[in-house]
């Protein structure tokens, strides 16, 4: 006797998921919270999910690098200037919906959170983060190379400096969650990519 079909889309319900946990974090939301948010019941959840609230925030966490990426991917192909995507990839941290502060760094929230509660959902959020730090690497390469950008600092270190410059920037936002205050803390941050 075969199961009941899935009657939902994965990617829709584990969109609903990433807005829930990243409100909420890991630890603080329930399954409860999920079912009502992703508009499915328990037995369709476990069904999808397995391995229940752990499995869907795996789910999740590739979902929104993902989705992260292909925005990167599309904007770097619509750009002369890659160095103009790192530096408005750090002015949306300013322009963002006061809500959208509060809630940080998807990533940077889930190292902090679960560093040691779930240490193989921290390192996948390490990871994840670190694939951001390897694009900056490369697009900081391609720019001196091509003459774009004028300091010589060692494109590996630039690029920690930006990450570093990410999670910091994603802290602050929770503390001064307007624009006026942030965009200046950011363009001292990029003075580095000129």
């Amino acid at each position: 006797m075969a199961g009941r079909p899935k009657i939902f889309d994965n990617e829709e319900v584990i969109n609903k998921a990433i807005a829930v946990f990243w409100s909420k974090g890991y630890e603080a939301t329930s399954t409860e919270d999920l079912l009502e948010a992703m508009g499915i019941g328990k037995g369709s959840f476990y069904l999808a999910f397995k391995g229940g609230k752990k499995e869907l925030f795996e789910k999740v966490l590739e979902q929104f690098r993902q989705q992260a990426d292909a925005r990167m991917i599309k904007e770097l192909a619509n750009s002369d200037n890659p160095l103009d995507v790192i530096r408005n990839l750090f002015y949306n941290i300013a322009h963002a919906p006061k809500k959208v502060h509060h809630n940080g760094c998807f990533f940077g929230n889930t190292i902090v959170e679960l560093a040691s509660i779930e240490p193989q959902l921290m390192n996948k959020s390490v990871g994840l983060l670190q694939q951001l730090e390897d694009t900056f690497r490369e697009i900081i390469i391609a720019a001196q190379k091509h003459g774009q950008l004028k300091n010589s600092m060692r494109p590996d270190l630039l690029a920690k400096h930006l990450i570093t410059a990410w999670n910091g920037l994603n802290v602050t936002r929770r503390m001064y969650p307007d624009e006026k205050t942030l965009l200046p803390l950011i363009e001292i941050q990029l003075q580095v990519l000129t």
